[in-house]
């Protein structure tokens, strides 16, 4: 896991990638190939109280625009019926959720999320988004659909930046 705490120059570029405040970033999660942040860890729990089961978000709004359009393309109901038939897909898949959650743990136990990950694991696919970031933060070979996302995608960091230093507040 990362350490925690986020560089101020990093946080002016989620925002402006996000197009508002983070909150609760605890770390970032991992880095595109422009340097920029493209995955934030956020806490479990965000500074107002509420449980936040999101422990990797997606910042980078090129790659969520694409993943976006796989969204679109009818990818998450492709992924869905291949869990449901594919037991060794589905084994990782479950292996994935736990080490979502094992990540999240050490960040903080917030009882009222204990048990659910994100983007529907371990039985659903519901938010690529999630899953890419799961898989760009915990590395290849954690997150079996995530890292069929990220092929999918492809290099989204090659237009440049999707944020620049004339575009931070």
């Amino acid at each position: 896991m990362t350490e925690p705490g986020i560089d101020p120059a990093d946080e002016a570029i989620v925002a402006a990638q996000l197009g508002r405040t983070p909150r609760g970033i605890h770390a970032v999660g991992h880095r595109c190939p422009c340097r920029n942040p493209d995955v934030v860890v956020t806490e479990p729990r965000l500074p107002d109280g509420t449980p936040f089961p999101t422990t990797f978000y997606l910042t980078c709004p090129r790659a969520a625009s694409r993943i976006g359009t796989l969204e679109g393309s009818g990818l998450m109901r492709e992924m869905q019926d291949r869990l449901a038939s594919d037991a060794d897909l589905a084994a990782a898949y479950r292996a994935a959720h736990e080490a979502y959650l094992a990540a999240r743990e050490e960040l903080g136990e917030v009882p009222e999320i204990a048990g659910t990950s994100a983007g529907g694991m371990p039985d659903r696919v519901k938010c690529l988004h999630v899953l890419a970031a799961h898989a760009l933060s915990a590395g290849p070979g954690v997150n079996p659909l995530g890292d069929e996302v990220l092929d999918l995608l492809g290099a989204w960091w090659t237009e440049g930046a999707c944020v620049s230093e004339g575009e931070l507040a």
